[in-house]
């Protein structure tokens, strides 16, 4: 590829997704393309083929909010709080209905299945706070500064989030989505990165091992399991710095100084909800607090992980070069996925409506998912929308999904 640059107006050829993806099934939503299969991408000219046939977009920022009805970029504090509200009734209702299961004599079967379906409804609606809490750090909540940093604050240390790092470091990965060495979250390797990491020869059988459908299930159940504290504790998945990096230290380098107060603070909080959980640990028992709150918590962090991770991550997504990078291009580095109709609403249309929400963060989720339409028509064939079932997205993603050239103006990831 020669270098792109980053004003030239182009357009994508309409049929370049059916080209290059081949055995592509699935109807167009408007323009939109999409996507239930990606069969031809274990080919060895897959990859090549799309980048050879994609042209980056050339939109402006102005032309895509024009295209959006502007009473959809309005934030209502009375809608978000009653949909706060509605996840608080939802959580303690369910919080309620435990506690018959935790006093009832049910055999030990019985009881495990249905411990089972609270820990994951409750996991989903805990996740649908800490989207309310991530609109909080967007100010999307509502039109109040102070309001919305308060409500985040409290709903994001409820679920063990340091509020401000996260919403600093994620604002650092709006800023710069897709771009390949400023983008904070899901940074691909280069290929020097994986031969330097893996400079001895793999024997054939931890070839074999490596390369077997157990092995990648494997590191998706890591990935879901370990993935979202090891962002927080080491900023595992984002740009690699000289020191050590944590969203816990007021002194990383993901901070600024005039930030180290607001980490602090977010650092107190934290220790005052350890301080309450220690609390129940001691009037009940440690396996009272993991029934009730540490395993759905468990569903909350893999919710987290699945949802970032397929956000940005897939065959089709390109990231740039600083020079043919640019706002929208990176905002565009982004699929919509369907997850079905109950974890769409029950996530507030998070991954449904992500494309909205990193071309216009401030816009509420309410609003986005009604713009997204919009989104789909304007861009036509730059508009992803995915409806692979959601466990074979993640394990296509971290099957496929290795590195990217270290060289290259539009990167897509290759496997090993």
């Amino acid at each position: 590829m020669t270098p792109i640059p980053t004003e030239t107006k182009s357009e994508i050829p309409l049929d370049y997704l059916e080209r290059t993806m081949k055995g592509l099934k699935g109807s167009r939503g408007l323009k939109g393309q999409a996507i239930n299969d990606l069969s031809g991408m274990d080919k060895d000219d897959f990859i090549p083929s799309l980048e050879a046939a994609f042209t980056p977009p050339a939109f402006t920022i102005k032309e895509l909010r024009d295209s959006i009805p502007p009473h959809l970029f309005e934030r209502s504090l009375f809608k978000s709080t009653l949909y706060l509200i509605g996840n608080l009734i939802a959580v303690i209702t369910l919080f309620y209905g435990a506690t018959f299961l935790h006093n009832s004599n049910l055999p030990f079967i019985i009881s495990s299945l249905i411990w089972s379906v609270y820990w994951y409804f409750q996991g989903v609606a805990l996740t649908g706070i800490w989207v309310i809490a991530h609109e909080c750090g967007h100010q999307s909540f509502s039109d109040s500064k102070s309001i919305n940093n308060t409500v985040g604050l409290v709903l994001h240390s409820i679920l063990l989030v340091p509020y401000h790092p996260w919403r600093i470091s994620h604002s650092q990965h709006h800023a710069a989505t897709g771009h390949i060495a400023q983008d904070q979250v899901f940074v691909p390797k280069r290929r020097s990165e994986i031969v330097t990491s893996t400079n001895q020869e793999l024997s054939p059988w931890q070839e074999a091992i490596e390369s077997s459908p157990l092995y990648t299930i494997y590191m998706v159940f890591v990935f879901l399991l370990f993935g979202w504290p090891a962002y927080l504790f080491t900023h595992a998945s984002g740009q690699t710095y000289p020191q050590y990096t944590s969203h816990f230290h007021p002194t990383s380098p993901i901070f600024e100084k005039r930030h180290r107060n607001q980490v602090l603070i977010s650092d107190i909080a934290l220790i005052i909800v350890l301080s309450l959980i220690s609390i129940g640990i001691y009037m009940t028992s440690f396996w009272t607090v993991t029934k009730f709150y540490f395993l759905p918590y468990l569903w909350v962090n893999g919710w987290l992980v699945t949802i970032t991770l397929l956000q940005h991550t897939d065959v089709y997504l390109p990231h740039y070069a600083p020079y043919a990078w640019n706002f929208v291009r990176g905002a565009l580095t982004t699929v919509d996925r369907d997850y079905g109709w109950f974890l769409n609403h029950a996530l507030h249309h998070i991954q449904d409506s992500h494309v909205a929400h990193h071309l216009f963060s401030q816009m509420p989720f309410y609003n986005a998912i009604q713009a997204t339409p919009y989104l789909k028509e304007k861009l036509g064939e730059y508009y992803f929308y995915d409806q692979t079932p959601v466990s074979k997205a993640l394990y296509r993603a971290v099957r496929n999904c290795i590195f990217v050239e270290d060289t290259g103006d539009v990167l897509f990831y290759r496997k090993k």
